[in-house]
């Protein structure tokens, strides 16, 4: 049963999307818990709890937008009367309500128990005498959210986040090397636990570090590249899902711009952004605006078919509404995210793909990189590859980078696996982070510029 406060304030908010073209209200509570092991100690330990709201008015293509701590009927009133900009909501505001809460404070979430954190540490380090530094992340909060949409109906969501990361630093004959592995997703702690145990997770950080400890210099050139589906989706999130993000396509920053219809992509390519995939970090049941979250075809055979939408730019571009608009918390206003982005398997096996190539590289981990938007244009750092020759998966190699333009890698997709990998992380975009998944199944790439610091003989 709702009470006469959030009543009134269904009737403010509808009102004022009346008065000004669109108005709503976001209201979020939530706690958190995090701790950093590094060095053989705890290094931060940390605990908050975070409540507030904010009030959104469009007109046209203007936003405007307030936000405050607080989730009262008083404190809604004042962010959406701010946000209006006159006086038009002030005969409601006396029959609002003062200090009561529209939205109760989520269930408090227990800090967990980090007792294991020494136990691996010590566990890796006897494992391998040349582990320098050992850093260990967990992180764990819950979110509720409530949105009061411009028609005056509510969306509700709860979500919960769980990520335990291991960094590792090692050191041989003067070279040092990292290696990292994390596993995030939305559910708690003990959920959580069950999908895989810490020591499989800092097994795989370990392993990484030490393979690139012995790993060859990597030759430079243009070569096919074999991105197994463990590498994450880095490539198709950076280079080509934030160029079909409907605010960059409005800001004429996007090389997708005015395509839809066209082929932007190999045949084989279809890429999907599914926020109703249960379990993933990037899942949702209502976007931040209070939209249904939905499964969106962006491309289909490699042929354009939509782009990312969040309420304004629906409005601004007359576009489909795909829910979703996202913000990293009640301070920021939404915009045009993805949620969890893949390409859909094909029908290639690895052994198929591998066997057609002549020289290449097999990348199964990639790093960080820069993109830019506009063009498409890349260059990303890989963190574990091997050199592939005549068909044949050859030595480790270090210092890869690959070195492309985002469409064209795109076309140049020339076969595509079976087995679909899902990596999440969090992305971000205008100083606001939210959490994703990545994915795709392994996928050859014909001819990338890849970047390497070996400068002589290969062989």
């Amino acid at each position: 049963m709702e009470s006469a406060a959030m009543d009134n304030i269904r009737e403010v908010v509808s009102q004022a999307s009346r008065k000004a073209g669109y108005a709503d209200l976001y209201l979020q509570t939530g706690a958190s818990h995090s701790i950093l092991f590094e060095d053989g100690r705890m290094d931060t330990l940390s605990s908050s709890e975070f409540d507030g709201l904010g009030a959104r008015v469009i007109r046209g293509e203007n936003t405007v937008y307030s936000h405050r701590m607080g989730t009262s009927a008083s404190d809604a009133a004042a962010a959406l009367s701010e946000a209006l900009g006159d006086a038009g909501l002030d005969a409601l505001n006396h029959k609002i309500g003062g200090g009561e809460p529209l939205l109760k404070a989520s269930a408090k979430v227990p800090p967990p128990d980090v007792s294991f954190f020494r136990g691996l540490d010590r566990k890796l380090r006897s494992e391998c005498s040349f582990l320098r530094q050992v850093t260990l992340r967990l992180r764990t909060s819950v979110k509720s959210v409530l949105i009061v949409k411009g028609d005056g109906s509510i969306a509700k969501d709860r979500r919960e986040y769980t990520t335990f990361a291991v960094h590792v630093a090692l050191e041989a004959d003067g070279a040092l090397e990292t290696g990292y592995e994390a596993r995030s997703l939305l559910c708690g702690l003990d959920d959580f636990w069950r999908g895989g145990d810490a020591e499989e997770i800092a097994g795989k950080a370990l392993y990484r570090g030490l393979l690139m400890l012995n790993a060859s210099p990597c030759p430079a050139g243009s070569m096919m590249v074999l991105m197994d589906g463990t590498a994450g989706g880095t490539m198709i999130h950076e280079a080509c899902g934030h160029g079909l993000e409907a605010d960059i396509i409005q800001k004429d920053s996007s090389s997708f711009r005015g395509r839809i219809g066209e082929q932007v992509a190999s045949p084989l390519v279809t890429l999907i952004d599914d926020a109703t995939t249960p379990g993933m970090y990037g899942s949702y049941k209502f976007d931040d605006e209070g939209t249904p979250a939905q499964r969106t075809v962006l491309i289909s055979d490699g042929v354009l078919k939509s782009y990312m939408t969040d309420i304004l730019s629906s409005r601004i571009g007359n576009l489909p509404l795909t829910g979703n608009g996202r913000r990293e918390s009640y301070q920021h206003q939404p915009m045009p995210r993805m949620s969890n982005t893949f390409v859909e398997p094909g029908e290639s096996t690895f052994s198929e793909m591998l066997d057609g190539i002549g020289r290449g590289l097999l990348v199964r981990k990639m790093g960080g990189g820069e993109v830019n938007p506009t063009s498409g244009d890349f260059v990303f750092y890989v963190s574990e590859g091997y050199l592939i020759e005549k068909g044949k998966i050859g030595r480790a190699v270090k210092g890869a980078t690959l070195t492309g333009n985002g469409p064209e890698a795109l076309k140049g997709i020339v076969s595509v696996g079976r087995e679909l990998v899902l990596d999440p992380g969090t992305c971000g975009k205008s100083a606001q982070s939210v959490p994703v998944t990545d994915g795709q199944p392994t996928i050859l790439i014909n001819n990338l510029t890849v970047g390497g610091s070996d400068t002589g003989d290969d062989s």
